[in-house]
């Protein structure tokens, strides 16, 4: 019989990026994709990706080996994915393996500093239709009544009669 190892496993999306965290019991290693958190590229976005270790505190993470792979979306999308699952995981082992006190504790430290690292962000893309540049542009209208731009109901009664009767 194998010996069981006190492991979860969590997600994070954003967008159409997701990410899955496998969260066990080892020496406070982080890696995404393979390679460790300080490679993690773009440069600029690799602080967004640290920050539920330095939120929660790195005493929290030596506990545990977290290894991350993700896919989908963009940069951008992705680093925050992985961020989410990050906190996720380490919520999630500290409310298994360890006591439902601390998880509530770290919980409520990483939902004060920034919701969406628990909580996914659930706006979408909006597909461009026809008749305007994106999801709800429009193109401009003449006014019939005046020759005005974008000319409604209220703006004809307050111009109407004076173009009606020049």
């Amino acid at each position: 019989m194998a010996s069981s190892v006190k492991a979860v496993q969590t997600f994070g999306k954003k967008k159409t990026a997701t990410a899955v965290a496998h969260a066990r019991e080892g020496r406070g290693l982080i890696r995404v994709n393979g390679s460790p958190i300080n490679l993690v590229q773009p440069e600029v976005l690799r602080l967004k990706v640290y920050e539920p270790v330095l939120v929660a505190g790195e005493e929290s993470f030596a506990p545990l080996d977290i290894r991350v792979r993700v896919k989908g979306g963009g940069h951008t999308s992705q680093v925050y994915a992985i961020r989410q699952a990050i906190a996720k995981a380490i919520v999630a082992y500290y409310a298994k393996y360890i006591d439902a006190y601390s998880a509530m504790e770290l919980k409520k430290k990483l939902v004060a500093y920034d919701r969406t690292l628990l909580i996914a962000d659930p706006r979408r893309m909006e597909p461009k239709k026809f008749g305007g540049h994106g999801a709800r542009a429009r193109r401009q209208k003449r006014c019939v009544h005046t020759g005005f731009l974008g000319c409604g109901e209220a703006d004809f009664n307050r111009h109407g009669a004076e173009a009606l009767n020049e």
